[in-house]
């Protein structure tokens, strides 16, 4: 009996070109990198960048519960800047088995704190945006409040 062992494995040539799958998982790994790249760079567009452009009012939702009503911009970088800011409050009732119904758009700035009219959130905590329409409750009464302010305006 020979010592020789044979080994069942197919000859490969280093010098045999790459079959066309290879080449084709490759095109489609780079077209997927791309788009990554474009879509986490902000270079992509988003909807928000579109519509920040205008008067549309958007909520925006965090991670906290907390939901904001303004207007959006650079959602597309590290921190996003809202302005013309509100939030909803939610009245407490005197009796806790009565339920919740008094609930106030406020305007933020009123606090105790004197916020300016600005907010930059980080983007990590949106969890996501809803543009309003301008026949939503939220937009009437914001409209309405600005309207009452420039009435009270002195002339």
């Amino acid at each position: 009996m020979s010592m020789e062992q044979t080994n069942n494995f197919p000859a490969v040539s280093v010098n045999e070109p790459k079959p066309r799958s290879f080449w084709l998982i490759i095109i489609i790994l780079a077209v997927i990198a791309a788009v990554g790249y474009l879509w986490f760079s902000g270079k992509g567009g988003s909807l928000t960048q579109t519509i920040s452009g205008s008067d549309a009012y958007q909520a925006v939702f965090l991670d906290n519960n907390q939901v904001y009503f303004g207007k959006l911009k650079g959602n597309d970088r590290a921190y996003a800047t809202l302005t013309d800011i509100f939030y909803l409050q939610v009245a407490q009732p005197l009796q806790p088995s009565e339920p919740a119904t008094n609930v106030n758009l406020i305007k933020l700035g009123s606090e105790l704190h004197g916020p300016a009219d600005e907010m930059q959130i980080n983007r990590d905590h949106i969890l996501f945006i809803e543009t309003l329409r301008d026949d939503s409750q939220v937009v009437k009464a914001i409209k309405q409040y600005e309207e009452q302010q420039k009435n009270q305006a002195p002339q």
